[in-house]
């Protein structure tokens, strides 16, 4: 039903639930053709990704590789995971896997992207994509070159509460997209060897959380023409708290927050000259949306798919397939180049700030 999890506050005239916001596309991940795919990096994340993938589509993760043999058994083990690898390199040379899944720390997403590319495999890479954007940019060129599928997991795209906005933003019915904002931040304990406080593993606030927040100001207004960011840094050199003010090249700004000291509410909007667009928490992952149109009618979206928070890892592996399925190289609504970008944005925002490890 189009209509399914609409509310709405009316104010002055009567409004059509059923016809006040476009419904979301591909609202079930196992319409999807199925892929075999294989993981490296066997973690807490690739747990959850291959968790999502076997619950909600038709995918199969059919092998995981790691450089430990006992952790890779364990992982198969755990997750239903047919093969298991003792090393990278064997993961992307099994004949049967038609998609990587690269789920290690992102300091080391080069490495790994381009060995699956190489080895001639499809490859979804954890956001973001890469360290840099110079490191990004050397994947792209691998993977056109290759001729094959490439695309940064920033699963938040394919939401179907994302799909709602894009709608809204591709008829123009927000008007001039004037104001967009996004906070994501997360109290983490400070550990100078951890993953998210050590430089030499790109660490820092903005590669982990911020990537959501300066992702979604591409997805409302590009690429910036201009960045301003202020923080605080950590003991160890990298950024622990950054908020940013990008502008548009038509005059629209963002205004992003992003740390690891403290929780933040996890919401973003779309400011238009004839609406707003306004998310339920977190706007990250499944939850909602609220539009406030300038006649004073509010509707409110509300997820009826039951694919809270990771499970909404799904829809990026669905699109995906269909993707691939399609005989493209990278995907429609979030391109190789844009994600290139996005890590321009936070390349010269840890410039601003004095982020140990940046070039």
């Amino acid at each position: 039903m189009a209509g399914a999890g609409l509310k709405a506050v009316q104010t002055g005239r009567m409004v059509d639930l059923l016809t006040a916001l476009p419904a979301p596309r591909h609202t079930d991940p196992a319409d999807a053709p199925p892929l075999r795919w294989g993981v490296i990096g066997p973690g807490v994340i690739a747990g959850d990704f291959t968790d999502a993938l076997h619950a909600h589509t038709r995918q199969r993760m059919v092998a995981c590789g790691s450089r430990s043999a006992e952790r890779a058994a364990a992982f198969a083990a755990a997750h239903g995971v047919e093969r298991a690898h003792a090393s990278y390199e064997a993961l992307v040379g099994d004949p049967e896997v038609d998609v990587v899944y690269v789920a290690t720390p992102h300091s080391e997403h080069l490495e790994h992207a381009l060995l699956a590319i190489r080895a001639g495999k499809h490859v979804l890479i954890e956001k973001p994509m890469a360290a840099d954007a110079d490191q990004g940019g050397q994947i792209v060129a691998a993977a056109r070159e290759a001729g094959v599928f490439a695309m940064e997991a920033m699963w938040t795209r394919y939401l179907p509460q994302t799909d709602i906005a894009r709608q809204l933003l591709a008829d123009g019915a927000l008007g001039e997209v004037r104001v967009v904002t996004a906070d994501f931040g997360g109290r983490a304990t400070f550990d100078a060897t951890g993953r998210l406080w050590d430089p030499a593993l790109a660490g820092g606030a903005l590669l982990d959380l911020g990537v959501y927040v300066v992702s979604w100001a591409s997805f409302a207004l590009g690429a910036p023409a201009g960045i301003i960011a202020t923080g605080t840094l950590a003991s160890t050199g990298v950024d622990e708290q950054a908020a940013l003010v990008l502008t548009s090249a038509s005059g629209g700004q963002a205004l992003l927050s992003t740390g690891l000291r403290a929780g933040t509410p996890s919401l973003a909007t779309i400011s238009g000259s004839d609406a707003r667009i306004e998310t339920d928490s977190p706007f990250w992952a499944a939850s909602g949306l609220r539009v406030r149109r300038s006649d004073g009618v509010v509707v409110h979206w509300t997820d009826p798919y039951n694919r809270p928070y990771r499970q909404g890892m799904s829809y990026e592996a669905a699109a995906l397939a269909r993707f691939v399925a399609e005989g493209r190289t990278e995907s429609p609504l979030h391109s190789l180049d844009e994600a290139v970008s996005t890590l321009a944005t936070i390349d010269e925002a840890r410039r601003q700030l004095g982020a140990v490890g940046v070039g």
